[in-house]
């Protein structure tokens, strides 16, 4: 985007690239604007994402049930593996959980507006104007913040950043509360939204003459959800009917340390009369009720999705660890007081472990990706007029490291067209499997230079063996 100036439709290696929505692109920008460019640039914005999303969490969590709540929730959040892991990922994900979370967040208080304003609703004759004048104020905000985040949540990953309306609309016919439809206003508020939406969208659609949507809704949600993708899921019908518990399962890892706790959770709502579903009107359980129901429609939506990968599930983090702080930490209150604390404890352990692990791990894994050791080997003979391709390992990650030296774009090359590509005049590298080395170039000249290693090819799951073959001039 930085190099085109286009912030429209995203571009990788001079490539279109129509996977997502540009909020965590724009994000990147603006991290690149400050800090360079950088592992760490690219990575900062899901740290931002995610740490904005505790906020929410914790804000949320003190108007259910003050500070303590919010703390308890946020902590949650923040310490579960997925959270650790996403938030310093280079991804969208920790954007879409933001803006879901915001918009389940204002839809919760917009269900709750005629139960708010029937019990403050004043006692004095002479303030009836005033009051309605604050009282459609409030409602006017968390409309637009429930619409406004609803269009950014698109904008950060697609339709599945919509969830919330469903939330809503569930929770409204469980409850039989027909009075909040007509308040939440669904035809103003979604005509606001994807007009929010059409802003980016259409130019990005012109740009692209519609190939935008094929793409990205076509590809990345519609066969997403009726096929497997990049083998993530089930690519049979006996397959996929034994994948349906998938996310009931590693959720326990996922949101792990906070799992163990999930199967006290479970029986405590079970025989939580009041946490049922069905009963008119709002009970003082109606939190629990709305946040089951987001949880639920998460996990139920993307069972029945084919393609399947353990983080799809992060959206109802924030909602299962609201649920979870509000009924453990009435439970922690007197071990607390005896300066006992299990919550705390395992608060304290985990955020030692996942420190450690971001200090010691990443330097000792680095060692395992192939394009950052080539990357490395090579970077003082590196320069930046060089052309450069690749035979048989087509990975983003050589993209990313040789850009940061090399002006030009990663060109992918057959054996054939590798040994034309390197008798070209011009400085110039290509990166084959070793085994290929001697069969491309049994005779290199002496002013060549070659670097190999040995690594895992993650996207893959396999073992490979590189060699970077650079002419100089």
């Amino acid at each position: 985007m930085i190099q085109r100036a286009d912030y429209v439709v995203p571009y990788f290696n001079n490539q279109l690239r129509l996977d997502k929505p540009p909020v965590s692109y724009w994000a990147q920008v603006a991290s690149y604007r400050i800090f360079g460019e950088s592992d760490f640039s690219a990575r900062f914005p899901s740290t931002i994402a995610a740490a904005l999303t505790a906020l929410v969490i914790f804000a949320w969590g003190r108007r259910i049930g003050r500070s303590g709540l919010g703390w308890w929730a946020a902590i949650i959040f923040t310490l579960s593996l997925q959270t650790f892991l996403h938030s310093k990922a280079a991804v969208a994900d920790m954007w879409l959980v933001l803006f879901m979370t915001l918009a389940h967040w204002a839809g919760y208080e917009l269900l709750q507006r005629p139960t708010l304003d029937a019990r403050r609703s004043p006692s004095n004759s002479e303030e009836p104007n005033r009051t309605s004048n604050i009282k459609h104020q409030t409602s006017l905000s968390w409309w637009l913040a429930f619409y406004l985040s609803l269009a950014f949540g698109f904008l950060a990953k697609g339709p599945i950043a919509w969830v919330p309306l469903l939330t809503v609309g569930v929770t409204i016919i469980l409850a039989r509360d027909w009075q909040s439809a007509r308040h939440f206003k669904f035809l103003g508020g979604t005509l606001l939204m994807l007009a929010v939406v059409a802003l980016w969208g259409i130019p990005a659609l012109v740009q692209t003459h519609g190939e935008f949507f094929a793409i990205g809704i076509g590809r990345h949600v519609v066969r997403r959800s009726l096929a497997t993708m990049e083998g993530h899921g089930a690519n049979s019908l006996g397959i996929y009917v034994l994948l349906l518990p998938f996310y009931f399962v590693t959720v326990f890892v996922s949101f792990f340390p906070w799992s163990i706790k999930l199967p006290w959770l479970i029986r405590r709502l079970w025989r939580n009369k009041e946490a049922g579903f069905g009963a008119p009107g709002y009970s003082g359980e109606m939190i629990d009720r709305y946040l089951l129901t987001g949880i639920g429609i998460i996990f139920v939506i993307f069972t029945l999705v084919s393609t399947k990968l353990p983080h799809y599930t992060l959206p109802a983090f924030p909602l299962l660890a609201l649920l979870l702080a509000r009924h453990w930490r009435w439970y922690e209150a007197a071990a607390i007081r005896n300066g006992r604390s299990f919550f705390r404890s395992i608060a304290v352990a985990t955020a030692s472990l996942w420190i450690a692990i971001a200090v010691v791990v990443p330097p000792l894994v680095a060692q395992f990706f192939p394009a950052y050791q080539l990357f490395r080997e090579s970077h003082a003979d590196l320069q930046p007029n060089m052309q450069f391709a690749s035979v048989e390992f087509e990975e983003p990650s050589l993209v990313w490291y040789f850009r940061s030296r090399v002006q030009s774009f990663l060109t992918r090359l057959n054996e054939k067209s590798a040994v034309d590509f390197m008798s070209k005049p011009g400085p110039r590298f290509v990166i084959v499997p070793t085994s290929l080395v001697q069969t491309l170039f049994p005779n290199p000249p002496q002013a060549w230079r070659s670097f190999s290693t040995r690594g895992l090819n993650l996207a893959k799951g396999k073992q490979v063996d590189l060699t970077l073959v650079l002419k100089s001039e």
